[in-house]
């Protein structure tokens, strides 16, 4: 069964935006002035923000994401100049109880309400368009984490922004943790970029960045746990400042499973 979520709700802004990207130049989202909820699908994603209790942070449902009039805050919300969704993520606070660092990120749900926890075997893909509005060290803006199936709570792959514009791909080794570093591209802060996260035939991690394709094998130890997709700023630094942090605006983002 192919289940393809678009999360772009497919207007005439948003048309205008994918054949604005297929030519090359800037994006530019759907309607400025509604709530992420107008633009996107976020029936499929739970919103966690750096607020909340010590080692609890708060969680927004998709059932209060969605809509033009849904939820948005100072930490997501859509930029008034050019209807990105937005993300901020400042290095002081609330984290999970196994991060040190603070987080807006959207985490991936199934239409139902469940949490999604798909297997690696068959074909799974996250696309984004996005640019890093700042940062102060680095970012991660997309993820595949692990779901059910042992203890750990670890990533199978992390994406990072760096602020000096690298972008940088850590595969974990395995679940009981170590990461591997990989470069895969640099953009400059401010300049809009694309990437698909994908997996193939159970065994292996395919990720494109603005149109390069790099490939990297799955250890056999994580065959075990279930996945997920999570997409946004989940900043890499961590201080006693609020204004300081990592700022991501989103303009496309799409989950598709075969």
């Amino acid at each position: 069964m192919n289940r393809s979520r678009l999360l772009a709700a497919p207007t005439a802004a948003s048309l205008t935006l994918a054949l604005t990207l297929l030519l090359g130049g800037s994006a530019e989202a759907a309607d400025p002035d509604v709530a992420p909820g107008g633009n996107f699908d976020l029936s499929v994603w739970q919103l966690q923000e750096p607020v909340g209790s010590p080692g609890s942070p708060t969680t927004i449902p998709s059932s209060r994401l969605q809509g033009a009039d849904g939820y948005q805050d100072a930490y997501f919300y859509t930029d008034t100049r050019d209807g990105a969704m937005t993300f901020w993520a400042p290095e002081k606070g609330v984290t999970t109880p196994n991060s040190s660092y603070a987080r807006s990120e959207l985490r991936e749900m199934n239409r139902d309400g469940s949490a999604a926890n798909w297997s690696l075997s068959g074909s799974h893909r996250m696309s984004a368009t996005l640019r890093v509005v700042s940062v102060t060290k680095n970012v991660c803006v997309g993820q595949i984490h692990l779901g059910t199936g042992g203890s750990s709570t670890k990533p199978l792959l992390e994406l990072y922004y760096h602020a000096g514009g690298d972008i940088v791909l850590g595969t974990e080794n395995s679940p009981d943790g170590g990461q591997t570093t990989h470069s895969v591209g640099h953009v400059p802060v401010g300049k809009t970029w694309t990437y698909t996260i994908a997996v193939s035939g159970g065994n292996t991690i395919d990720l494109t960045v603005n149109g390069t394709t790099t490939h990297y094998a799955i250890p056999s130890s994580f065959n075990q746990y279930k996945q997920y997709f999570k997409a946004g700023s989940y900043n890499q630094s961590s201080s006693d400042s609020t204004t300081n942090g990592a700022r991501v605006a989103f303009y496309g983002l799409t989950v598709k499973h075969d």
